[in-house]
């Protein structure tokens, strides 16, 4: 796959935001513009819906190019401007379905709206980490950030450019996916919202347990999925300037 960029614009602090398309991948690279010398990568991940995503993401984007990183994105299978995809769509249905019952989410559940995801999602941040590394404003190290942890720790474990990763663990996560974490070895930096309404913290907890990185820590934050407070940013900036640097 060939990447095209699509448009191009200069923020108000310098950064140059493009956007591009890898095939028919979505995405958005964003890159300070003062930099001499290729620049370490963070991938950004989402939920999905990068457009609805997008004032969150580039606000985390403005973070990492004013460290002296690019930071770049690309949109989910089945989500925002890309094709529908029907089992994803049935599953997520199932999902909001026992959520708004108040019934226990089924492993089948989890399983049926993690698992291909996770399988279609990681070969293409694969082939746009080939693409924007062959790029020559952007260099390695290479790390991950935020995102649905599952594609974060398959990538984790099957992408040995990406040296460091910060997880959100604020999605459910397959029992499949807690034996490939033990294969983690890269320094981790997680969130944990403790009062995460939508995130069974037991199993969090679990899979960060799970976790074979002899580098791991754990911040957890009172509150819901959306206040993650604004101080756990810097903590994780610190975090890449410590293994990316």
């Amino acid at each position: 796959m060939t990447l095209h960029f699509t448009s191009e614009q200069h923020l108000d602090d310098g950064v140059v935001e493009r956007e591009f398309t890898l095939g028919e991948i979505p995405g958005i690279l964003w890159t300070p513009a003062s930099a001499s010398a290729p620049t370490p990568l963070i991938l950004l991940g989402h939920p999905g819906g990068q457009r609805r995503m997008y004032p969150r993401l580039v606000a985390r984007a403005r973070r990492c190019t004013a460290d002296g990183f690019a930071a770049a994105t690309i949109e989910l299978p089945g989500s925002g401007d890309r094709p529908r995809w029907a089992a994803l769509e049935q599953a997520r249905a199932d999902l909001r379905r026992a959520m708004e019952a108040g019934e226990p989410v089924s492993d089948q559940i989890i399983d049926a709206l993690i698992l291909p995801l996770v399988d279609r999602a990681v070969p293409e941040w694969q082939a746009t980490l080939d693409a924007l590394l062959s790029l020559p404003e952007v260099g390695g190290p290479v790390g991950y950030s935020g995102g649905v942890i599952s594609i974060g720790v398959r990538l984790a474990v099957v992408e040995p450019r990406i040296l460091a990763a910060g997880f959100f663990a604020g999605s459910f996560v397959p029992r499949a996916l807690f034996e490939e974490a033990r294969r983690v070895t890269i320094p981790l930096h997680v969130l944990l919202q403790w009062d995460d309404e939508g995130n069974d913290r037991q199993a969090a907890l679990d899979l960060f347990d799970a976790f074979g990185s002899q580098e791991k820590s754990l911040h957890a934050n009172m509150g819901g999925h959306t206040g993650v407070p604004q101080f756990a940013g810097e903590g994780v900036a610190q975090f890449f300037e410590r293994h990316l640097k």
